[in-house]
């Protein structure tokens, strides 16, 4: 297995680094572990990109647990965690405090480059992994099929259900030969510890809401974003929402220091899960960092337990032929609702004139040709965003 240390400073530099949102990060992973590292290759990279896609929670964080648990047992997935999203909470706890680096003109300038840099990481991911898993007509076919779905529901419960159908359309038409060469992952994790850590999920899931109803403010925040973090799908940007609904009207946190602390969310690298160390700071403010922990852990604690615990029957269920054609069928149909989400809310969010496209093409071109590496490249278009009409 890795050494811990080395899977903390690998995400570390990620956790700096890795603008854009969710999708994004994708693609930087898909960039350092499979293309630099070579950790693993495309097909087994889409496999934790299904299961992160299946599980609720912060799906690209979970692909970053579920790398670091394959490379380090439990303690490289904590490390992997810890390295990804500690520097955004910091910076975001920071501002919690009081920093008003995280505003005016410049640092606006430099969010909107970081989200123009964001759409060339993403195509140049998508493309990849289209090469890679979709090199036939009927998964082309199934790729484009999820794209125009998403495109035209892109609720969470849509994504879910065309995971699914690409699994029985893969079940029923995509062949065990057309597997390729594929060395199917290990679980470091057994079948009956992943058994009670998904056990433990659901008893925290039903027992803290009874706590809750006992207990101070620390324990009611912890029930607040433990079940939000475990029954939300489809990442940071529908769960803030749903936070700000429990959240503002029993006074935890005004609406226009959650509105501060959303837009602050999005100027900084890593998940935008960590958001909730703002708010803990925020609702907490007696205690700050004690606030911060606990929203913290609580709503990434389902994933510390869903990933781990989901890995040994999902990997186990990959070494199945019937199975793996299934998984390819999903596969394809995570290419699709990745292009999806490149044009929406990626491309949509971030080209806004032909600067903004010329930018992005500039980026593009530099991923695929030059010899520079990712960080730079995304440092570049931060600083070249301050220049930008």
């Amino acid at each position: 297995m890795e050494g811990v240390a080395d899977i903390f400073r690998a995400f570390l530099k990620l956790g700096l680094t890795s603008f854009g949102g969710p999708v994004a990060h994708l693609g930087y992973f898909r960039a350092e572990f499979v293309e630099r590292r070579r950790w693993l290759d495309d097909r087994a990279y889409a496999d934790l990109v299904a299961l992160a896609q299946f599980l609720p929670g912060p799906s690209s964080s979970q692909v970053g647990m579920g790398l670091g648990l394959m490379r380090g047992g439990l303690p490289g997935m904590f490390a992997a965690w810890a390295a990804f999203t500690l520097p955004s909470a910091l910076l975001l706890l920071a501002f919690a405090y009081g920093a008003s680096a995280f505003q005016g003109p410049v640092a606006s300038g430099i969010t909107h480059g970081l989200m123009v840099v964001a759409v060339a990481v993403v195509a140049q991911a998508v493309l990849q992994m289209a090469r890679m898993l979709t090199p036939d007509a009927p998964r082309l076919a199934l790729a484009a099929l999820a794209l125009v779905a998403v495109l035209l529901s892109s609720t969470a419960l849509t994504q879910i259900a065309v995971l699914i159908a690409g699994g029985i359309v893969g079940f029923a038409i995509l062949k065990p030969g057309d597997l390729g060469n594929h060395a199917p992952l290990k679980s470091p994790i057994g079948p009956r510890l992943g058994a009670a850590l998904i056990v433990t999920f659901f008893a925290l899931l039903a027992l803290l809401p009874v706590l809750a109803a006992k207990g101070g403010a620390g324990v009611q925040l912890f029930d607040i974003f433990y079940r939000t973090g475990a029954l939300v799908f489809g990442g940071g940007h529908v769960v803030l929402p749903l936070l700000e609904a429990e959240l503002v009207p029993k006074g935890f946190i005004t609406r226009d220091a959650f509105l501060a602390g959303y837009g602050a969310a999005q100027a900084v690298p890593g998940p935008l899960f960590t958001f909730s160390a703002y708010v803990g700071a925020i609702s907490l403010p007696q205690n700050g960092l004690a606030g911060a922990a606990i929203c913290l852990v609580a709503m990434f604690a389902p994933s510390f337990l869903l990933v781990p615990g989901a890995m040994p029957f999902w990997l186990r269920l990959s070494h199945v032929a019937s199975a793996r054609a299934a998984l390819m069928g999903v596969n394809a149909a995570v290419v699709g609702i990745l292009a999806a989400a490149l044009y929406t809310p990626v491309f949509t969010s971030a080209i806004h004139n032909f600067a903004d496209l010329a930018l992005a093409l500039a980026a593009w071109a530099a991923l695929v040709w030059s010899p520079l590496p990712v960080w730079a490249i995304v440092i570049a278009c931060g600083v070249a965003g301050i220049f930008m009409p």
